[in-house]
């Protein structure tokens, strides 16, 4: 479905993505406009180097494989940029390299609300019904065609793609990580047996992408207004409008070679740090598979305990047709079931969660606690994990919307179920909350987002870029400080902090 920015002017809402700033301490304010990028957009061309299972593993001393140290390791080597609005990281690839279009950070937010579909067609794809196992698969694919027009511009055309003509928006401060083809940054980073059981042959790192559209950045505006200098956070600033959409990409440096899953995947050139080599050397011109799309609707009449539908697609090797058709409906989720204890009665079927039981094997081996929804970027799934005084290997911990509950300002709670702040470690393996009880079920409430997690903070609805990433990089840029004072300051009581927070999580979102 082509949208119209006059009659449709639709949805957008929900963002998140890669670990900004839990404690950016070491971080320096560079010059503003230091990684504007103007570079204007050309047709697609250039030399690319894929990603390879051959790469060195070379790294220093003791880096804790987690699968979110290459975002620690992202922030370490970028400082905050003083301009929010600067487009990437200022590390722009040679013409020999590649001389396609670079990433235009896309910023110019309503100033007035803009009306979603009067009729939207995810609800009609209901029947009627409240949405569960029967319909919820019909209501994704809903909104995929719904978005189809624009994303398929984006994924698969992207000379073509132009997000502020378009309709779609970004959020401010995050040049410092922003590589400058697609403005892709770290997401996660997880070791190859997180996805033995489908082949994976070595490590890899995820980038992702994140967009509101028209109806959703008016929030953003509401925000962050006309220079993101002194953002505006009130019990409702941060609330989405009914309609919002938020989308996400997320690509994986695995190409086929490394993951056969990925066979006939799109691939996007991307301009970063090689994966599986050495932290410190330059960014280059590589391949990445698009692995995964997520798209994140504000609907308080599908979901009226919440006000949001999650759900993500996968990429799907085995479907016929076209790239976007390949990419199918892992699953849905509208609510935590705060109901279902899955750890207690481990069979008990999720009544707000539905996966789709055609998926591929690889996108479910990832899911969160009790089976319910989370995709192969999000990191649901803690391993070592270590409670009740013993590690075990692994422990689904999170769900989609479990992580984005915690958005709110400032953070009092770590991401995943976690009974410190700072999350702490024994060994490798992260300290969670014994699985199941009292207060792992912190995390897993349904609460609308202008209820906040933790009393005393400002809530965000389900909005963990706000939360996680362009706040603690706003208040970084312009007071000297991270925002996540918990976290510094339990890491110097303790003088060497067991676990530097941003190995931990985040996935992007």
């Amino acid at each position: 479905m082509k949208r119209s920015r006059q009659s449709l002017l639709l949805s957008g809402a929900v963002g998140l993505t890669g670990c900004l700033a839990l404690s950016l301490s070491a971080c320096k304010v560079p010059e503003a406009n230091a990684a504007e990028s103007t570079a204007p957009k050309k047709p697609a061309a250039g030399k690319v180097v894929p990603a390879s299972s051959k790469t060195p593993d070379a790294r220093p001393g003791t880096d804790v494989k987690t699968p979110f140290a290459a975002v620690r390791r992202a922030f370490e080597l970028n400082s905050v940029n003083a301009n929010p609005f600067a487009d990437n990281n200022g590390q722009i690839p040679a013409q020999s390299q590649y001389s396609g279009p670079l990433f235009n950070l896309s910023h110019d937010y309503p100033t007035s609300p803009v009306a979603p579909p009067a009729n939207p067609p995810w609800i009609a794809a209901l029947k009627g019904r409240p949405i569960g196992k029967d319909n919820a698969i019909a209501y994704v694919n809903a909104l995929k065609d719904y978005i189809a027009s624009d994303m398929k511009t984006l994924l698969y055309n992207y000379p073509q793609w132009d997000a502020a003509q378009a309709g779609w928006y970004n959020e401010p401060w995050l040049a410092s990580i922003r590589e400058s083809i697609h403005g892709t940054y770290v997401g996660s980073e997880f070791p190859a047996n997180t996805f033995a059981a489908s082949g994976l042959k070595v490590d890899m790192t995820t980038y992702v992408l994140t967009y509101y559209d028209d109806v959703a950045a008016y929030a953003l505006g509401q925000v962050w207004g006309k220079t993101a200098m002194n953002p505006t956070l009130t019990n409702t600033s941060g609330q989405f409008p009914e309609g919002s959409i938020v989308v996400k990409a997320a690509l994986t440096s695995a190409l086929a070679q490394d993951w056969p899953v990925m066979e006939g995947a799109t691939t996007w050139p991307l301009y970063v740090v090689p994966p599986n080599g050495p932290p410190t050397a330059p960014p280059q011109v590589m391949n990445a598979s698009v692995m995964q799309f997520d798209i994140i609707v504000k609907d308080t009449k599908t979901a009226p305990k919440t006000g949001w539908v999650f759900s993500t697609l996968v990429y799907d090797k085995r479907v016929p047709g076209d790239a976007w058709a390949k990419m199918i409906p892992l699953g849905a989720m509208w609510g935590d079931d705060p109901n279902v204890n899955s750890t207690q009665n481990p069979s008990a079927p999720l009544m707000e969660t539905v996966i789709n039981p055609v998926a591929p094997a690889y996108s479910k081996a990832t899911l969160g606690w009790g089976g319910r929804l989370s995709g192969p970027n999000d990191g649901a799934v803690v391993a070592p994990a270590y409670y009740n005084g013993q590690q075990v290997a692994s422990v689904p911990a999170s769900s989609c919307m479990s992580c984005h509950s915690v958005a709110e300002w400032p953070m009092k709670s770590f991401l995943l179920p976690s009974p410190t702040l700072p999350p702490q470690t024994v060994g490798d393996a992260l300290v969670i909350e014994v699985p199941g009880s009292p207060g792992w079920m912190k995390w897993f409430q349904n609460q609308p987002g202008n209820v906040p997690l933790d009393p005393g903070t400002t809530p965000l609805d389900f909005d963990m870029v706000f939360a996680f990433k362009s706040l603690p990089a706003w208040q970084q840029a312009t007071q000297g400080k991270s925002g996540m004072q918990a976290f510094e300051a339990a890491d110097a009581l303790h003088g060497a902090p067991p676990v530097n927070p941003r190995d931990l999580k985040y996935n992007g979102r």
